[in-house]
């Protein structure tokens, strides 16, 4: 019986893999086409590229403005130069003047972090100048160099602000290593910095030729002020850049000097050989989709690709170097995937040596394609044909928006009107208008209805110019026109606009989310060729049997690796095991750190798995758990530990100094009954976030104090506007935390969540009450709302000011590129003291790690986790995961040094420090709980009900006090009042 049952089995098994088989082969038959290894080659016109300075979005403040108040200026045709050494002031700052810096003598100014340097320079001739600046970028916390640009003290146009200056970063080995299961490791990424020349430009990439400053003749002062990173300058010039010539000028040209094609040379340069970058995000990367990516293996992972979704903001490059054999004339092949961005194209401009070689090189685009494509950039009728001679020369890819950044420009601008107009019209509807009531708009605001029409026009324009642009109709043109209808039907029914402000709300939304998606260039290289004209083009992918075999293998291989396993480079010492909750990037990251770092420092091997962290209670029970788990909760450490399931970390040697690298707050949460149960890894504490035009607009003052709020609130709700306090999430989370809020005016009044050592909660004190009602009244007499979606209506204005924790700041900076600039964020409002300051006191949560007191290798576990938590482990984690993942990835350590080194701007950091000097930790205790779960009924009380908030709380504090009590009975703790 079990014999016939196994061979239905197999059977079963086997009919499965044949029709698993022939569905891949009719799939990859129809999708190979004709599989022509010369239909993969397509030659690439460059797209027309209008001036930028010439769009519509010429608002005052731009750049476009401040070309057009200039239009028709002479651009002289001198240079001047001044030396960085040669500064006449500094302010904030101590320039260091240096000898010798990157291999290089002569005179150089190093320039700090922070603070303002001036140079004076006399300019022999009116007219529009471009300023190149030769710079080095020193060692600082691995992030891009920004600095504004003032002339004589002021600021020339708004994104002068915010001019970058990029690193160059390289793999750390020339060959990539593989771990002990034969799998490619992502090589580190690290800084190669080296002298670089380069004109100012646009740092969103708006602008394709440097920026054009206008001066008069005589004497001016030229100054720049540090908000990001120390940098050394050998010199400033004012001078023309030179515009490249054109395709046709320069085959000329070539023809003239007599160049000649190669015959039968083809030179391919793997993509992940790139020799430098401008960012360390652009590591090279796997491919396993198809097996003509090279190298290839079928099931193990191979570093064979570069790029993708890491390579699409404007300003980042890529260079690789090749070695030509002969001088003559050369095509250029690119075998590349841009899978992400459908509906447009992603562009790159070529640059040959440090030179753009013509202009249609600057603009070269790659368009949508889900599988391989060869790429041969030409002008639709014949390849471009390159002059290199024999010898090393250095090709480079950079991001650019080319014909896109017109488009973009007009859409960011009309955003900003479509969001301002939204808010004025709210300033009279208020947040839910009455469907039925007249408001009689388009005389309330009278240009309104101009304004919708204008808007719409745009719109339709900027759609109509990207339909030609990319020759179809897509997703991306379907929001615009979807917009701009709403728009012209609002200006043709004004009467109809307040029964439509939701879905107005919804597109307006859905434009700013069409700015991200469209300013993001994503491409994926896998190889370029140089190539003689008479030389065969390989195809992109593979022939249609190879996909095959490879599709079939992959699927065997399958049941056999392990690709949730990181594995080791390293097999030294007693190995400890760690668990990692969070991501595969993550645990890549902290594997490489091991392995380079700990492992070879301590001679301790590490298991490191990627486990979700909810299993580690259930795990460590079963003795099966891990000797260390990291990232866990804050409510875990004191809850294993009364389990005696974590280990008490404060008698192990060296812990007294450890804590010095903290502040006691971070250690709140996990001590309890004289006993630490974790190690801090993160701290995260609330902010006060505002809308520095809003707030203007509106004239108020930035709150100090909570009479500053009370005195605020009725003027944004005369607007129809509305401050935000933090609400705790009370869905998706095992333990409901105790609300920021109501922690934030306990604090400040002198409270405390706990009595007698955490046998009986405190919010039954007089302050507590007074904090509870003081929090309750936000919501009962200030009608703050309870539900909201804060990101959005920050972004519309319609919540110009509220407060969050400090990680929203990564989010602004990545997700809302429309308000760039218009924002900050600051400590909290806080209580008057009698000696003139403010008491801020906010609560924080984190991460910890932990040892697991089963552990059977607990000196090595502890020499671990004090690596782990050090300074020096914090801060390379921390870039390197904002490397990895962009801004949006800043590590928000506990370790007070390791924060100071990660690249925050100063001013930010200044704001941070002076915030976490106030920050208090929440203790965790038996049966707290319940604590968070009950103060969030306590307010839903007094809000649905109408309850006195006092009964309100005093009820539900006696719930809080018998789970507290009943734990403490449970684990045989002396809870004696």
């Amino acid at each position: 019986m079990e014999l016939k049952y196994a061979k239905s089995k197999s059977a079963i098994i086997g009919l499965a893999a044949v029709l698993v088989v022939v569905a891949l082969a009719v799939y990859l038959a129809v999708r190979d086409g004709a599989g022509d290894p010369r239909t993969a080659m397509r030659a690439i016109a460059a797209a027309d590229s209008k001036p930028a300075f010439a769009a519509a979005s010429a608002v005052e403040g731009s750049y476009a403005h401040y070309r057009q108040q200039h239009d028709g200026a002479p651009s002289p045709g001198v240079e001047v130069i001044v030396q960085g050494s040669d500064y006449s002031a500094a302010q904030d700052m101590s320039p260091r003047t240096l000898t010798e810096l990157g291999g290089e003598r002569g005179e150089f100014v190093e320039t700090g972090e922070s603070g303002t340097i001036e140079w004076e320079v006399e300019v022999p001739a009116t007219g529009l100048y471009h300023l190149a600046i030769r710079y080095y970028p020193v060692a600082g916390k691995s992030s891009a160099i920004e600095r504004s640009l003032l002339i004589d003290g002021e600021l020339p146009f708004d994104s002068a602000r915010n001019l970058m200056f990029h690193r160059i970063w390289r793999n750390e080995l020339d060959a990539i290593v593989q771990d002990n299961r034969g799998n490619d490791l992502r090589p580190r990424q690290i800084e190669a910095p080296r002298w670089q020349e380069t004109f100012v430009r646009d740092a969103e990439g708006y602008y394709q030729e440097p920026y054009a400053f206008y001066l008069t003749e005589g004497r001016h002062t030229l100054s720049l002020v540090s908000l990001r990173e120390p940098m050394a300058i050998e010199w400033i010039a004012l001078r023309q850049s030179e515009a490249p010539p054109m395709y046709e000028e320069l085959a000329a040209a070539y023809e003239a000097a007599g160049y000649q094609a190669t015959s039968g040379q083809t030179i391919k340069v793997q993509g992940e050989d790139a020799i430098y970058k401008s960012s360390p995000t652009l590591y090279p990367t796997t491919d396993r989709s198809s097996p003509a990516t090279e190298p290839y293996h079928v099931s193990k992972i191979r570093m064979n690709t570069i790029g993708g979704n890491n390579w699409r903001s404007p300003g980042q490059w890529i260079a690789w170097e090749v070695d030509v054999p002969e001088d003559g004339l050369y095509e250029l092949a690119i075998k590349s995937r841009q899978e992400l961005l459908r509906g447009t194209y992603s562009t790159r401009s070529l640059w040959i040596d440090g030179e753009i070689p013509f202009q249609e090189a600057a603009t070269i685009p790659f368009f949508y394609h889900s599988d391989w494509q060869m790429s041969v950039p030409g002008d639709g009728q014949a390849p471009y044909l390159f002059y290199l001679t024999r010898g090393k020369h250095e090709l480079k890819l950079e991001v650019t928006l080319g014909a896109i950044a017109p488009l973009l420009l007009e859409v960011e601008q009309s955003l900003l009107e479509i969001n301002a107009m939204y808010r004025k019209i709210l300033m009279i509807t208020g947040n839910v208008p009455d469907p039925y009531r007249d408001y009689q708009l388009d005389k309330q605001i009278p240009d309104m209805v101009a304004v919708f029409r204008e808007q719409s026009d745009i719109l339709y324009a900027v759609s109509e110019e990207l339909e030609q642009l990319t020759g179809e109709k897509s997703d991306k043109t379907a929001i615009l026109n979807k917009t701009a209808y709403q728009l012209a039907d609002m200006a043709d029914r004004p009467q109809s606009v307040q029964q439509r402000l939701g879905q107005y709300k919804i597109n307006a939304g859905s434009v700013g989310a069409w700015i991200l998606e469209v300013r993001e260039q994503p491409l994926e290289i896998d190889y370029l060729m140089l190539m003689s004209p008479d030389a065969k083009l390989p195809r992109a992918d593979a022939a249609t049997p190879r996909k095959l075999f490879h599709e079939a293998s992959s699927f065997m291989y399958s049941f056999f690796e392990d690709y949730d396993t990181i594995g080791s480079a390293s097999e030294e010492g007693e190995p400890v095991t760690v668990w990692i909750g969070t991501g595969r990037d993550q645990a890549q990251v902290l594997k490489a750190m091991i392995d380079d770092t700990f492992t070879p420092l301590t001679g301790i091997g590490v298991n490191l798995k990627l486990v979700s962290q909810d299993v580690l209670l259930r795990a460590s029970l079963a003795g099966e758990g891990p000797d260390v788990a990291l990232q866990v909760g804050n409510d875990a450490p004191v809850n294993f530990g009364m389990r005696s399931a974590a280990e008490d970390l404060s008698v192990y040697p060296g812990f007294d100094e450890l804590m010095t690298q903290f502040r006691d707050s971070a250690f709140v949460p996990y001590r309890y009954d004289g006993k630490v149960f974790a190690l801090p890894e993160q701290q995260i504490f609330n902010m006060l976030f505002y809308r520095k035009d809003i707030l203007d607009e509106l004239g108020l003052d930035v709150p100090q104090t909570w009479d500053d709020v009370y005195a605020m609130i009725p003027v944004l709700q005369k607007h129809h506007m509305e401050l935000a306090l933090p609400i705790a999430q009370t869905t998706g989370v095992p333990v409901l935390e105790v609300n920021r809020a109501y922690a934030m005016l306990l604090y400040q009044n002198g409270g405390e969540f706990y009595l007698n050592n955490g046998a009986k909660s405190g919010m039954d004190t007089q302050i507590g009450l007074d904090a509870f009602k003081q929090w309750a009244d936000f919501y009962t007499s200030y009608k703050l709302p309870i539900i909201f979606d804060f990101p959005m209506r920050f972004r519309t204005g319609e919540m110009p000011i509220g407060i969050q924790d400090y990680t929203f700041y990564n989010y602004l900076t990545v997700s809302a590129p429309e308000i760039k600039g218009l924002w900050e964020f600051v400590p909290v409002p806080g209580l008057p003291q009698p000696d003139g300051s403010i008491r801020r006191d906010v609560a924080s949560g984190g991460t910890a790690a932990i040892m697991l007191q089963q552990s059977t290798n607990k000196d090595a576990a502890w020499a671990f986790l004090k690596w782990w938590v050090s300074k020096d482990a914090q801060v390379r984690f921390g870039r390197e995961m904002e490397g990895l993942m962009g801004a949006a990835a800043r590590y928000p350590t506990a370790n007070i040094e390791a924060l100071r080194e990660l690249p925050w701007p100063a001013r930010d950091y200044e704001s941070l420090e002076a915030q976490w000097a106030w920050v208090a930790g929440v203790p965790e205790v038996p049966g707290g709980y319940f604590t968070g779960r009950h103060l969030d009924n306590a307010l839903r009380e007094v809000l649905n009900n109408g309850t006195n908030t006092a009964d309100a709380l005093y009820d539900y504090v006696q719930e809080i006090d018998y789970e507290i009590a009943q734990k403490r009975e449970e684990f045989n703790l002396d809870g004696v009042d």
